[in-house]
């Protein structure tokens, strides 16, 4: 067994049984197949029989099953053993396993920094945290730790020393390590939490990055202390549109639907702001029962961008949801008109379930199949869902046999409803021929897993 190769397969899941279908199995009844290949390098098999072991009180054999894995050094194998011991009541013995893999920094670090504060170890693990506190990911973990340790004033100059006062970022990767941006926001959430607000939204007035992950802090702050108006003022000018999603959120969460709608009925300033603001005013209407008007919003939204995918996806699914398929169907007929009926597949099967709905399965099947491209390898999965829909999980198959191994966890999926086990587990097996890159190590900021 090869940590490289482990961690190779589980990050790409592939040549392996990938979760989902591991559970699957276990479902089905196959529970057998799940702890034979546990015992034959399958990962996820491993992970999954031993918490099932575990849970029956037989930790013993849980640890037996993991004791291969975790041999080899891989860090995924020991930091679920970690959790288990853990789960078991065992905390020293998770602290001492985990421990070695600490130095490496990245996530075995933070990961040991929570388990040790979980356990009445909160000094040794800002100790840890601080030492690495260039590292993002291990800044934020140590603020997240700090709380109620009494070290606030102490995290909070070191990320202060690390706010320049003439640099700005331009974007989330302009520095390497801590940025300037995010030890403002760190910083600011020590200040809140201190009971220093009006501080904390000075901190984030200054930011250049006022966004991460479609979430604005300031916007939460603002929210969180029910400062509506202000909140109101910034949504105005924070171009992203995150602040005027919170802003229709902490309405809705009042009670004014009608506020929020307006929130979202204001365009901003660019395109891709009045399009995503459109769709969650869909979502809002439909949220509360409105769905007549959210069908009319997004039929708008769509005939202004006439072909945009992912905006014929919102509105083909609030279609199906609200039980109008033929308004859907509609547009989309209209649209492939306009194109003189020729379709590519990455459009064409928006249609399918929507045609399932109106028409019937069948009917779907049988225009899913004159499609040009219906015997294309993409085309084959959304087939096979129809078919498999309708029970007919033995032509499902048959579908996609044709382009394996290139829809291979569909299909495993399928023949493991049929009963077919053995199949399904070596076609996942096959192995491409790619040579095995380095071990990653957790460490997000040194060594990229990509």
């Amino acid at each position: 067994m090869d940590a490289a190769d482990l961690d190779r397969r589980a990050r790409t899941l592939s040549g392996c049984i990938p979760p989902l279908l591991v559970s699957r199995l276990l479902e089905l009844g196959h529970s057998e197949e799940v702890e034979i290949q546990a015992r034959h390098e399958e990962w996820f098999c491993a992970r999954e029989w031993a918490r099932l072991l575990g849970d029956e009180g037989r930790q013993a054999q849980a640890l037996e099953v993991l004791a291969p894995y975790v041999a080899t050094g891989w860090w995924l194998a020991a930091k679920t053993q970690a959790e288990l011991l853990e789960s078991w009541g065992r905390a020293e013995e998770a602290i001492e396993l985990a421990r070695p893999f600490a130095s490496t920094g990245g996530l075995p670090l933070e990961f040991f920094a929570h388990l040790l504060a979980r356990h009445g170890r909160k000094d040794e693990a800002v100790t840890r945290l601080s030492a690495g506190i260039e590292d993002w990911l291990l800044a934020t973990a140590l603020v997240e730790i700090a709380k109620g340790a009494g070290r606030d004033e102490d995290i909070a100059t070191l990320l202060a020393a690390r706010i320049p006062a003439q640099h700005q970022c331009d974007s989330p990767w302009c520095c390497r390590g801590l940025d300037p941006d995010t030890a403002i926001g760190l910083l600011a959430t020590i200040r809140e939490r201190q009971g220093r607000v009006d501080e904390a939204i000075a901190l984030l007035r200054t930011r250049h990055i006022t966004s991460v992950n479609n979430r604005d802090q300031l916007a939460d702050l603002l929210a969180r202390h029910g400062r509506i108006e202000e909140l109101r003022a910034y949504a105005v000018t924070e171009r992203r549109g995150h602040a005027a999603q919170r802003l229709a959120d902490a309405l809705e969460e009042r009670r004014d639907v009608e506020g929020a709608i307006a929130v979202y009925r204001q365009s901003g300033d660019s395109q891709d702001f009045r399009c995503h603001d459109t769709v969650r005013l869909a979502e809002l209407l439909a949220r509360h029962g409105r769905g007549g008007e959210a069908v009319d919003v997004m039929r708008v939204l769509a005939e202004a961008h006439n072909g945009d995918d992912w905006i014929l996806h919102t509105w083909s699914n609030l279609c199906l949801d609200q039980g109008r398929p033929e308004d859907g169907l509609a547009h989309l007929d209209a649209l492939a008109a306009a194109r003189g009926r020729e379709e590519d597949w990455d459009l064409y099967w928006i249609r399918l379930p929507l045609i399932a709905a109106r028409d019937g399965v069948d009917e779907a099947i049988a225009r899913a199949r004159s499609h040009p491209e219906s015997a294309t390898s993409y085309a084959a999965p959304h087939i096979a869902e129809l078919l498999a829909g309708a029970g007919r999980t033995e032509e499902a198959v048959a579908v996609l046999e044709q382009h394996a191994p290139a829809n291979s966890h569909d299909l495993a999926g399928h023949l493991i409803d049929l009963g077919r086990v053995k199949d399904a587990v070596v076609l996942l097996q096959q192995r491409d021929s790619e040579p095995v890159p380095p071990v990653w190590t957790g460490s997000l900021f040194n060594d990229p897993p990509f």
